[in-house]
């Protein structure tokens, strides 16, 4: 079965502007590291963002767990919201919040408002925090400000708070645009690991064609907001990321 499923998806900014999306279709299994590429412009962080409905879709549909996405109201789509982690191009994260609270933060959805202010997070929600940031390489800077760390360091805070909410799927909008090469290949293999360990299917959007194809099996190829490729990575050849890539203005 697939997790998600997106059928015809269609989406514009103005109800009289350019559509960005132009009818995209693809599948995600549940063992999928799903990487989206394509050339600047090309529709990519809409696709990521309309599938937890970031950016409102203007048609499709989008079946998560076979549950229709795109017709969900405020509260249903907020729980849904629990149960598909993002992680972000420029991290996200509350700069004057300690490193630990910025991972807690993934909880907000599970738990009160008062309880929230206040930072009261149950005992086993402080332990997963504490042993994701050992996981992610940042036990010693558990009580720094989130502002304090590197470019590196923060987004692997920013992996730590996705998985905190146990999601069952994961977004990834241009995790490593941000980084140096070096770092943008360590990042890429933590979440690649993190998602294998935790059984979590990834739709990662990448501007990296390298990182694409060495970290994920299936890629979805976009050009002008048409689908021009959807298959396994080792299907995908340099005759077909020419035309892929044909209107990238350098």
């Amino acid at each position: 079965m697939a997790i998600l499923e997106v059928r015809d998806l269609r989406a514009r900014y103005s109800a009289g502007g350019p559509e960005i999306l132009k009818g995209i279709s693809f599948r995600v299994e549940a063992d999928d590291f799903f990487a989206v590429i394509g050339p600047s412009g090309a529709g990519k962080s809409t696709l990521i963002r309309c599938i937890n409905r970031l950016v409102e879709p203007s048609g499709g549909e989008i079946l998560f767990y076979d549950r229709e996405v795109t017709t969900l109201p405020g509260r249903q789509l907020r729980l849904l919201r629990r149960d598909i982690g993002m992680i972000f191009q420029e991290f996200n994260l509350i700069d004057r919040m300690s490193v630990m609270d910025n991972v807690l933060s993934g909880r907000l959805g599970y738990t009160g408002n008062l309880r929230s202010l206040f930072r009261a997070f149950p005992r086993d929600d402080i332990q997963r925090a504490l042993d994701l940031l050992d996981r992610v390489g940042l036990m010693d800077h558990v009580d720094k400000r989130a502002d304090e760390l590197s470019g590196g360091q923060r987004q692997r805070v920013g992996i730590a708070r996705a998985l905190m909410q146990n999601p069952k799927l994961l977004l990834v909008d241009e995790p490593t645009s941000a980084l140096d090469p070096k770092i943008s290949r360590e990042v890429m293999a933590l979440i690649k690991q993190m998602a294998t360990e935790f059984k979590v299917p990834c739709l990662c959007n990448i501007h990296d064609v390298q990182l694409a194809m060495e970290f994920c099996n299936k890629i979805i190829g976009l050009q002008d907001g048409n689908k021009m490729f959807d298959g396994p990575t080792g299907k995908m050849d340099q005759a077909m990321l020419d035309e892929i890539y044909a209107m990238e203005v350098l």
